[in-house]
């Protein structure tokens, strides 16, 4: 099973009501939730971690993991409320206004880290990796005792950042654990490190996004571009999630998601998960929210 852990929260997007008002809709999402979900519906075993709320936004995201196939029994439950993200749409392209504090999610502690039985890769990222006390207790879930193969996609906000020094020695460390890593060279500068700093760390492959141009994978050895795939773009919301989620179903399906595995794979072994990725990737840009494809409508 792939363990996804992180944020699970309420996208409140734009809409138009039936009197021609403004109104916001609240679909389930959240990075890491979205990749548990993409994931999910590419026939892959998945799981997800993270707090849950027993709110009625808490139930409907416990609904939408069920109904894709994600295991979500390792996920804390509470009655705190559940993250809401305002979500504004210009161009396509997706911008968010959080309101996290005290929530179910944020409030996720090293007195909730689940077993890893069963659980043969882990993955984390998005804003779950920037407010404590759950960016701590997924830090440690990540640099644990434990030889699991480790997928971080920072996907880096910096105006939701408050504390940029904690944060950057938080996701330094992380990295450091990280057997595959998507960044783009935004992060990358960010964090003040260089693709080098990343593979002396032990990470096998980097996937650094370029936009409408795909993603180059990269490893020591070398370069390789993915183009993206032709698509009407209706938002991105998802979209990098997605890919990430077909990233590492395909690394499941070639039998390369255990750390053996991937010190000895070349770059053109990663070639076939990319691709799948961005074919995924490339629906759910063609529809409202993030709504990733199943695995037949591939």
């Amino acid at each position: 099973m792939i363990l996804c852990s992180g944020e699970a929260l309420i996208d409140m997007l734009p809409r138009v009501s039936t009197k021609d008002e403004p109104a916001f809709a609240p679909l389930s999402g959240g990075a890491v939730f979205n990749t548990s979900i993409a994931l999910g519906r590419l026939g892959a075993p998945v799981g997800y971690f993270g707090g849950l709320s027993t709110d009625l936004f808490g139930a409907q995201l416990i609904d939408g993991l069920a109904a894709s196939k994600v295991d979500h029994s390792r996920a804390p439950r509470s009655d705190r409320p559940t993250t809401l993200a305002f979500v504004t749409l210009t161009d396509g392209h997706a911008q968010y206004a959080f309101y996290d504090e005290n929530t179910a999610g944020r409030m996720t502690t090293d007195a909730d880290l689940p077993d890893l039985d069963g659980v043969s890769a882990l993955f984390f990222g998005g804003i779950s990796l920037v407010s404590e006390p759950a960016a701590d207790a997924y830090a440690a879930l990540c640099t644990g005792d434990h030889d699991l193969p480790v997928m971080i996609d920072p996907n880096i906000r910096p105006t939701f950042i408050k504390d940029e020094d904690t944060y950057r020695a938080r996701l330094t460390k992380m990295l450091s654990r990280a057997d595959l890593v998507k960044v783009s060279d935004e992060d990358l500068d960010w964090l003040g490190l260089a693709l080098e700093d990343l593979f002396a760390a032990g990470t096998k492959a980097v996937l650094l996004t370029r936009g409408a141009e795909g993603v180059d994978i990269v490893s020591a050895a070398g370069t390789l571009r993915v183009p993206a795939q032709k698509a009407t773009v209706v938002d991105t919301v998802g979209a990098g999630d997605t890919f990430n989620a077909g990233f590492l179903a395909g690394l499941y399906r070639s039998n390369l998601l255990s750390r053996d595995a991937l010190k000895n794979a070349s770059l053109e072994d990663f070639v076939p998960a990319a691709e799948l990725g961005a074919a995924a990737a490339a629906i759910t840009v063609s529809r409202a929210g993030a709504n990733p494809p199943w695995d037949h409508e591939l």
